[in-house]
């Protein structure tokens, strides 16, 4: 792990085999972890259709959408934008466009 991951959700996969070897392969964190930390908000909204705890940016979405791109199953980095951006609606974030 490294210094800038302390505390963050990091996903793993580890494959055991027959031998008792293992393979232990990291992931990026989950797209909603790195939004509640760009917005630095501490939880989501209860009421997220009603209530926005907190704002995104294009350029944040757009670094988040980058970072996670090998895990996602996008075909380019405008759709892995689009699906950070599905994740922050259930989380009552609103986008604010840069431009």
């Amino acid at each position: 792990m490294t210094q800038n991951q302390e505390g963050m959700v990091i996903p793993v996969v580890i494959t055991v085999y027959a031998d008792r070897s293992f393979t232990f392969v990291t992931k990026t964190p989950p797209a909603s972890v790195l939004l509640k930390q760009a917005a630095k908000i501490a939880k989501g909204s209860g009421d997220p259709k009603r209530d926005k705890v907190g704002t995104v940016t294009s350029k944040q979405v757009k670094e988040i959408a980058e970072l996670k791109y090998n895990d996602l199953n996008a075909v380019d980095i405008e759709g892995a934008m689009r699906i950070v951006e599905g994740r922050r609606d259930p989380w009552g974030l609103k986008l604010l466009d840069e431009g």
